[in-house]
């Protein structure tokens, strides 16, 4: 009988133990995705809107699996550099990463298509890519390499000058521009400027010091990264733009892999929903830059449709033949892609 009380007292004993174990063990169990990209950090409600993106999904992923699974965001390039995001998402070193994925062109050449000058030239046609055969051929050959779309995320984009107005092809004459992609850069190459190769987040140092005398980037990125500091016109992308920028949230497919089921289609309702904000948030932003530069005293222009078929011409001869003649699926990318229309 002593023996019964001695265990039923070491039993009471070790019971908050046991319990406390089986709570951090269940805590364990709930899966922190790391999301990382290169832009400024905010808030759920305000700053630049592929971190609000980012940090939606992150809450929206936890509310809606009930805490298994949540999210952590890393702005700003503070978790890995911007270009090695795209390589670590596909060895699954990294989870997601809102990723411009022109910017891993030089590991894949396919890849360039989602920057390619005067491909996608409105909002509506960049969407109708998702459930068209270029973007199911591009889906496919990304899940290839180990990367999941999660969210369809387009970007018109304007050009930041320290000097002259770019707005036709010939105003680029004697400038050192950056264009965001090889092939922007191959069409600047032809009307006469010299080209650089800079992230985004590195723009600001660029222009200030001179280095660099225009950039082209997404009307987001010359708000967040405050480019209107430093320049003295701006061409906006808003209405017309023969600069697209695809920027999807993407997850590392080994990782997506090996959620339940239940939460695999959770991550994919989630990403299709956020579609819709990223648009609308993009299309305001591209209202705003007028707002933010003219404010600042720039000359602020606008395109049309003869001078972006102006851009186009030039991109057709050099961008679209030399993407074509990279491999067989780039040739096949950019015939399905010229097939889409708003």
């Amino acid at each position: 009988m002593a023996m019964n009380r001695r265990q039923m007292l070491v039993g009471a004993v070790c019971a908050p133990a046991v319990i406390a174990a089986t709570q951090l063990g269940s805590a364990a169990a709930a899966q922190t995705l790391k999301i990382s990209h290169q832009f400024p950090g905010g808030t759920l409600e305000e700053g630049d809107f592929r971190d609000r993106l980012c940090r939606r999904f992150a809450a929206e992923v936890e509310k809606r699996t009930n805490g298994a699974v949540t999210g952590q965001v890393y702005p700003n390039s503070s978790l890995m550099k911007t270009v090695a995001q795209f390589s670590a998402v596909r060895k699954g070193a990294l989870d997601l990463s809102l990723y411009p994925v022109s910017y891993a062109g030089g590991e894949f050449a396919e890849l360039n298509i989602g920057l390619m000058p005067g491909l996608v030239s409105s909002y509506q046609q960049g969407a109708a890519w998702k459930t068209s055969p270029v973007g199911e051929k591009f889906a496919a050959f990304l899940a290839e390499k180990g990367v999941v779309i999660l969210a369809w995320i387009w970007q018109a984009g304007g050009v930041a000058s320290r000097t002259r107005p770019i707005v036709n092809p010939e105003d680029a004459k004697g400038l050192k521009v950056r264009g965001g992609s090889r092939e922007m850069d191959m069409v600047l190459q032809s009307a006469g400027a010299t080209t650089l190769s800079t992230p985004s987040n590195e723009l600001y140092a660029a222009m200030q010091t001179g280095a660099c005398d225009a950039c082209i980037t997404s009307s987001t990125s010359l708000i967040s990264f405050r480019l209107e500091e430093v320049a003295k016109s701006l061409t906006t992308g808003r209405g017309k733009s023969y600069w697209f920028m695809f920027e999807p949230l993407i997850m590392s497919k080994q990782i997506f892999d090996a959620l339940p089921k239940n939460q695999q289609e959770i991550i994919m309702a989630l990403g299709a929903e956020l579609e819709q904000f990223g648009t609308k948030e993009a299309m305001a932003d591209d209202q705003k830059v007028a707002e933010v530069y003219g404010k600042k005293g720039a000359t602020v222009s606008d395109l049309d449709e003869a001078i972006v078929d102006k851009w186009r011409a030039i991109a057709r001869d050099t961008a679209w033949k030399d993407y074509a003649d990279k491999t067989p699926l780039s040739a096949e990318l950019i015939k399905l892609a010229t097939a889409v229309h708003a």
